[in-house]
């Protein structure tokens, strides 16, 4: 509190410090609050009043949503959000997320759609509700300062004059539905592109040629794939592209004989049933750029599926870390294309493909996980040939499988792999029981 005036009698008022904030610094705080909450700052001094309206980042989510007036029909609460943007905002708008899981269809997203191309949106996020599948209008394809796009749940169709986003550095496709001719001429017409996400995209077809690109993440189905032109391509992750019987039909060595770059490889059971099949000794080219591979939902009980994973285990000289994620075959009805564990016969073959790591060295394995370890022989095997075979291993962790069609228990697991030989002194082993 101020101290008294004694000559006056009353009190001397404290400067108004938010009214005289540079303008820099009010729109600092402004950015980082919630939308709903920076708009509620304009009754905070004359001067904060219409701050909100310079905001260049805008964010309309669930949590937005869930305070607005339930009692309002979700087009009319959608409109009187879109009718203050419209109305009452200047300047640019950079970035832009529309994320609400309960809004259907509404005629004022075109508008807004229209309203951000004309404003250098650059950032944009449109992420609609599962069935609710939105065509993107005419104007989408105007916007042309946009580097970052995501999408769910839409529907593109391209206009005969679109020549691509020649600014776009990151494009994110989910659930998204686009003819499979038109994907890998906009990706090719985006010459900056580096990131590319495509999960559960609509296609069976995908070709790209992209000589920025850095990380292709692809979840989905689809029958032909084809990276040409990506010699910057550090990480790659193709997760159940196994589709329509194409397994084997994909030459894993000519495959990643486009990636000379690559640091980080993440495939799943059927993608590597996508290349299985006549497997080769070893890659007839070098790829020493490779540090970490990550085989998720796994299964070492089929020749060729474990010839395809030890290949790769055995092409990559300088590969520092392994992850395993192990599935077990009481899972299996999950999938269609499922193939029965093996008997004893192609058990011992596949035995005889683990013990051909004996003859290789990972001088540069650090860390190693595998998850869902039930102690079946080629996992056991694999497990021991590691941790002789690595003479930098610093960690291995193992997580046992669930299940009471386990061949041991979790006990016996343990007991056994602290029998193994370990070729690194600085080796740790950690076995989570629970």
């Amino acid at each position: 509190m101020p101290p008294k005036d004694k000559k006056r009698g009353s009190r001397a008022l404290a400067p108004d410090i938010l009214s005289n904030l540079p303008d820099n610094i009010i729109d600092a705080i402004v950015m980082r609050l919630p939308l709903r909450d920076a708009v509620r700052t304009s009754i905070l001094s004359k001067t904060w009043r219409y701050n909100w309206c310079r905001l260049p980042v805008w964010t309309i989510d669930q949590a937005l949503w869930d305070v607005t007036n339930n009692a309002i029909s979700p087009t009319t609460r959608f409109t009187n959000i879109i009718y203050h943007l419209l109305t009452l905002h200047v300047g640019p708008i950079s970035k832009f997320t529309l994320s609400i899981a309960t809004l259907g269809n509404c005629p004022k997203i075109d508008n807004l759609i229209y309203f951000l191309s004309r404003n250098g949106i650059q950032h944009l996020v449109l992420q609609f509700p599962r069935g609710n599948l939105y065509k993107l209008p005419s104007s989408f394809f105007t916007c042309s300062q946009i580097s970052h796009l995501s999408l769910q749940n839409c529907l593109i169709m391209f206009p005969p004059a679109f020549k691509g986003f020649e600014k776009l550095v990151s494009l994110e496709l989910c659930d998204v539905t686009i003819p499979s001719k038109f994907i890998g001429s906009l990706i090719s017409c985006c010459p900056l592109l580096e990131h590319l996400v495509l999960h559960s995209t609509i296609t069976n077809h995908i070709q790209i040629r992209a000589p920025k690109l850095r990380s292709f993440d692809f979840t989905g189905k689809l029958i032909f794939l084809s990276l040409e032109s990506v010699p910057l391509l550090e990480q790659l992750s193709l997760v159940d592209t196994g589709y329509s019987g194409k397994a084997g039909k994909c030459g894993i060595a000519k495959f990643l004989e486009s990636f000379p770059a690559l640091k980080h490889l993440h495939l799943d059971y059927f993608s590597v049933r996508f290349f299985a099949g006549e497997v080769p000794k070893l890659l007839p080219f070098a790829l020493n750029s490779l540090k970490r591979l990550h085989l998720s939902e796994f299964s070492l009980d089929e020749l060729d599926v474990a010839s395809c994973a030890l290949y790769l285990i055995k092409s990559f000289p300088f590969l520092q870390e392994i992850e395993i994620e192990v599935l077990l075959s009481s899972f299996s009805y999950v999938y269609d294309d499922w193939v029965e564990p093996a008997g004893g016969d192609v058990t011992s073959e596949i035995l005889e493909k683990v013990k051909s790591l004996s003859n290789v060295t990972l001088n540069h394995l650090r860390v190693v996980e595998f998850a869902g370890i039930t102690g079946t022989d080629p996992e056991m095997q694999l497990i021991k040939l590691l941790l002789a075979k690595s003479p930098k291993l610093a960690r291995m962790l193992i997580k046992p499988g669930v299940g009471d069609d386990t061949p041991k228990s979790r006990i016996e697991v343990l007991a056994e792999i602290t029998q193994f030989r370990r070729a690194s002194p600085r080796a740790e082993v950690v076995y989570k029981l629970a």
